[in-house]
């Protein structure tokens, strides 16, 4: 057994079981990983993959419990090769971070302009998704660290750390009706035709639950991804929209009112998510201590060892 074969059934699994990818993502042949793939299941005594013919239909139930096993080994020798070259290039090196639309655009600026200030030999990577993709970007390797609302609690293979707590604002024209009333209630917001978040974003689960606790059927005609979207069409007059607080700027946001409505939803609580048991350079460190002050070098490597459980704010 080595740590190629341990690759290559990480690699066809990731590639949806087509060997032929999986062995062009590694810059390898197809029947060499084929090979490789059988000579570890007969040292295993166990196939991991199912077979129709010479093809791969499925994963087996013993080779989902070796899967795991040789994604954590994986995770762990990329670690070792982590700590050599954080300790020869402390402030040198590449961090990815993987997050959604409203906190790249609205929060992460001010955040990476002080980083990259600091750090100027780090080349700095951001890949935008919705809160499964970019969770699913740091268990992948692909991100160092998810920044989301949603989804990181549904990850056990990730560390969750509470940076900040937001709410909501509905926006409407500035010479809308809604922007009038006082105080604004949920009642008075199911009048009008919503425009929001798409269900996967943005706390749009904490919306939801506001509605129906007070028995309101809300008339969502568009969800979006993003809020820049959201506003774009409040301004047409499709409809009133809710986003989050920090979405709205009174210069940028011209032509557009706001009205503030925390008092109608739960608080949600935007958090990093980090791989568990990753070994983290010092850069990546400062950069999470930038979003979240909070969040000490002490603290991180504390809920590490902690198995990750949420501490709250």
């Amino acid at each position: 057994m080595n740590i190629q074969q341990l690759r290559y059934i990480v690699e066809v699994e990731r590639q949806g079981l087509n060997v032929s990818d999986a062995a062009e993502a590694l810059f390898t042949s197809q029947p060499g990983v084929s090979k490789q793939i059988r000579a570890l299941e007969e040292e295993l005594g166990v196939a991991v993959f199912v077979r129709h013919g010479k093809r791969i239909v499925d994963v087996s139930a013993p080779g989902r419990e070796v899967l795991a096993i040789a994604q954590r080994i994986l995770r762990d020798v990329d670690s070792l090769a982590q700590v050599g070259e954080d300790f020869r290039n402390e402030r040198q090196g590449r961090l990815s971070v993987a997050t959604t639309h409203t906190q790249a655009r609205y929060v992460l600026p001010k955040v990476i302009a002080e980083f990259s200030r600091k750090y100027p030999a780090v080349s700095l990577e951001l890949h935008q998704g919705s809160p499964r993709q970019v969770c699913e970007m740091v268990i992948n390797g692909e991100a160092d660290l998810a920044i989301a609302t949603e989804a990181i609690a549904d990850y056990d293979e990730l560390v969750m750390l509470p940076c900040y707590q937001w709410n909501r604002c509905v926006v409407a024209p500035a010479d809308h009706p809604i922007l009038r009333v006082q105080p604004l209630s949920l009642e008075e917001i199911a009048k009008w035709p919503l425009v929001t978040y798409d269900t996967a974003f943005t706390g749009r689960s904490q919306m939801n639950k506001a509605f129906l606790g007070r028995g309101l059927k809300p008339n969502v005609v568009l969800t979006a991804m993003d809020s820049d979207v959201i506003k774009t069409y409040v301004r047409m007059g499709l409809g009133v929209g809710i986003v989050a607080r920090m979405a709205f700027d009174p210069v940028a946001d011209k032509g557009l009112g706001m009205a503030d409505a925390a008092h109608l939803f739960e608080s949600s609580t935007t958090r990093v998510g980090i791989r568990r048991h990753a070994w983290l350079r010092g850069y990546v460190y400062a950069f999470i201590e930038l979003f979240a002050p909070t969040l000490s070098r002490r603290i991180i490597d504390a809920a590490q060892a902690g198995g990750g459980s949420d501490p709250g704010l």
